[in-house]
């Protein structure tokens, strides 16, 4: 039986920093995962250029049950930190809106350059490799691998990400051995995700499919100003991705379509100035036309702006500003970038993300019950949460 110091389980980006880590202090580790290449999830982010952290990164933007724990981690290993890795590889990136840093050209000069690191540390890989079971051992842990034996290991890593994505291979393995080990849970659910509304109001928005605006979507307290995209199935977009990680089943969200102006005052000025446009022309001048259109058939309102008083122009301006709308739900796992939830952080040592009550078993980056807003905070935790247990394990 192959004995190693460390075994990390997840070759994804939290996986690869950690075993990376480990390789420097001149630990022996095997990173596995049963899929055909590592990091692939880096590889699919920011549409193939990988939105590799974002330098606004701060505790506040992240959910947990303890909003404090990944303080620790995250101080600990900074954006700073892996820019300057970035860097030092020769990696072009620049930064987007609100903080986002992407690479110029490829995700997988990212995947390439965790691979040189964990080659320069002697980090063994193997992929096409599935564990079947995992044991404690007086000396460790005894890792059994399905058709390959088993390994055996002093530190055990779980970094195998979280339910979202399952085609890509995503399953909730490490929420079942942190359950194996004792651990609890939170609750689980897909974050980062579109919203889903009723067939009645699909209809009425059926023209809308594809169609972009910049909106402001609240939740309760929570509010995100960012671009909002029509789907045929309800709402996409960084704004309603972002919302979609504090929005329940049964909440409503608030939606303001034209965030830039006091729009019931310009409609106003307009009725003084164009009294015989029709509404819905002098709407499409602050929505596209498709939008504007179909507020006004949801008012139910048509005609010249001038015959409108401003009790019916207030009531216009609302359904633009103040859209309230209940989603039904959401797409699921199958579209959702993150998964909201995972090992309780009760459980764990928030400076080595070792399990408190099993010495030697380490979870790190989405399988944890820290989750980051959209924009790069989640590569971010993968990194900290990585590099502070390949420090310890």
């Amino acid at each position: 039986m192959d004995q190693f110091d460390v075994v990390v389980i997840g070759a994804g980006a939290a996986g690869m920093l950690c075993a990376i880590e480990a390789g420097k202090r001149g630990r022996s580790v095997l990173i596995i995962d049963h899929a055909e290449a590592p990091g692939e999830k880096i590889r699919i982010s920011g549409g193939g250029r990988c939105n590799f952290t974002n330098v606004n990164t701060a505790p506040d933007q992240f959910l947990s049950e303890n909003p404090r724990f990944c303080i620790s981690a995250l101080r600990r290993y900074t954006p700073k930190d892996f820019i300057a890795l970035v860097e030092r590889y020769g990696i072009a990136y620049h930064e987007k809106a609100l903080g986002q840093l992407f690479c110029d050209g490829s995700a997988r000069q990212i995947v390439s350059m965790l691979q040189s690191e964990m080659e320069q540390y002697g980090v063994n890989l193997r992929l096409r490799t599935e564990v079947e079971q995992v044991e404690k051992s007086d000396a460790g842990f005894v890792v059994q691998l399905v058709g390959q034996g088993a390994v055996a290991c002093s530190s055990l890593v779980v970094a195998t990400g979280g339910k979202s994505i399952p085609k890509m291979g995503a399953t909730g393995f490490g929420y079942d051995l942190a359950t194996h080990f004792g651990l609890r849970l939170t609750p689980i659910r897909p974050a980062l995700v579109p919203l889903t509304f009723e067939v009645g109001l699909l209809q009425r928005l059926s023209t809308l499919s594809g169609v972009a605006v910049d909106a402001v979507v609240a939740c309760g307290k929570r509010r995100f100003a960012e671009a909002m995209l029509f789907t045929h199935r309800g709402l996409s977009g960084p704004s309603i991705l972002q919302i979609s990680s504090y929005w329940r089943e049964g909440d409503e969200i608030e939606i303001d379509m034209v965030p830039q102006i006091d729009l019931y005052e310009t409609l106003r000025q307009d009725r003084a100035k164009h009294g015989k446009q029709a509404i819905h022309t002098v709407l499409s001048n602050y929505l596209p036309k498709r939008v504007a259109q179909t507020v006004v058939d949801l008012e139910g309102v048509s005609g010249p702006i001038g015959d409108f008083s401003d009790k019916r122009l207030k009531s216009l301006a609302l359904g633009v500003q103040g859209w309230r709308v209940k989603p039904v739900g959401s797409e699921g796992y199958r579209t959702a970038e993150v998964t909201l939830g995972g090992v309780d952080t009760r459980d764990l040592e928030s400076r080595t993300l070792e399990a408190k009550a099993v010495p030697g078993l380490y979870f790190i980056g989405e399988v944890v019950d820290v989750t980051g807003w959209l924009g790069g905070y989640n590569f971010q935790w993968a990194w900290a949460s990585g590099f502070c247990a390949g420090q310890a394990a």
